[in-house]
């Protein structure tokens, strides 16, 4: 059963590298990450994480949760509040071996001008030719995971994506992830493959005559309805929890994170694999108050004088987990130490249906 299962994920993943039309960076919303708990340990939670988010992050998390049905929320800004992310999920335990979840991601610029009627007929300015659009991304994720025996469990996702641009464009996709997690002593593994078998997107596109007009005038390419493909990428990760008393527990997790889509800006370059590397730590008071930090985005830049340097987001963040209600709050790169833009996130957990029995 479990050489199936990775011979499975190799085929899958050899035919989706295969894919070389597949554009960088396609459905990178997906990649930002949910949950203050994880953005404030780096993103590195692809083994450790047992709560709601694990729908998204690693499907075999949902086994962990603390409760039989839990919900989880959370808005974010970016770019000084011009696009906003959110996210909300839900998980229910089945029985004492399997869990399902189910997650919807939006990520969204409103209230964009629409200037291409700005000149009328006879050629004059109309400001009141204006009008406003969306550009939004969204996914719903159906999350299952199932325990195979004390160590060794597995999960997946099924993904609809729905991108729209106004009344300009728009495309509907489908995605699989796939995952595995094998326990022992305090130690978690974890395989995680997201898209694949290359999550595609079905674009189209209706252009007024005027606009046609406008993208030939500006020399712009004029888009043609099409098949976006997303290349698989690979989470290889491990973590171990420490029970230092009764009082105080300590988690470390280090995450490697492979993409397939050719050469990325990461710690390790390569064509078509580059690994971006994510450290996170977690010390827990009670089960109650929760203190953390991470290191993620290793970059190298180009300063004024061509002199490159490595850069690095730092992260922090704190939890509070009390009757059911957990707050988690997350302030990424501090101190504008990387490329990447500092933000406060928040994020909520409710248990609604008491503790598993």
């Amino acid at each position: 059963m479990y050489k199936i299962i990775i011979i499975l994920f190799l085929l899958t993943s050899i035919w989706g590298v295969s894919q070389v039309n597949a554009p960088k960076y396609s459905n990178e919303f997906l990649n930002i990450g949910v949950g203050a708990r994880a953005l404030g340990m780096g993103n590195a939670v692809a083994s450790s994480t047992n709560d709601v988010t694990a729908g998204y992050w690693n499907p075999t998390g949902l086994l962990n949760t603390n409760t039989d049905l839990q919900l989880g929320l959370m808005h974010s800004e970016y770019f000084a509040g011009i696009a906003k992310y959110d996210f909300g999920a839900l998980t229910k335990t089945i029985d004492s071996s399997s869990a399902f979840g189910i997650s919807f991601i939006r990520f969204g610029v409103d209230n964009i001008p629409n200037t291409t009627e700005l000149i009328d007929a006879q050629g004059n300015l109309n400001y009141d030719r204006i009008t406003y659009f969306s550009a939004t991304d969204m996914a719903f994720l159906f999350s299952y995971a199932r325990k195979l025996n004390s160590n060794l469990s597995i999960g997946g996702n099924v993904k609809i994506i729905h991108r729209k641009v106004g009344d300009f464009a728009k495309a509907w996709g489908f995605g699989i992830d796939g995952a595995m997690t094998y326990t022992k002593n305090r130690w978690n593994l974890s395989l995680v493959a997201r898209d694949v078998t290359s999550t595609f997107n079905a674009w189209s596109y209706t252009l007024s005559d005027k606009m046609i007009e406008v993208f030939t005038l500006t020399d712009n390419e004029i888009p043609q309805n099409g098949i976006e493909l997303t290349l698989p990428r690979f989470i290889l990760a491990g973590s171990k929890k420490w029970l230092i008393n009764d009082k105080f527990s300590f988690l470390a997790e280090l995450d490697g994170v492979i993409t397939t889509d050719g050469r990325r800006n990461v710690l390790l370059k390569g064509k078509p694999l580059s690994l971006d590397p994510n450290f996170g730590i977690e010390l827990g008071y009670k089960k109650i108050i929760f203190v953390r930090a991470g290191v993620n985005n290793i970059q190298t830049v180009t300063g004024l004088t061509q002199k490159e340097s490595l850069t690095f987001q730092p992260n922090v963040g704190v939890g509070l987990q009390f009757k059911g209600v957990a707050i988690d709050y997350a302030l990424t790169d501090i101190g504008d130490a990387s490329v990447a833009l500092y933000s406060n996130v928040f994020s909520l957990r409710f248990n609604l249906n008491g503790a598993k029995k």
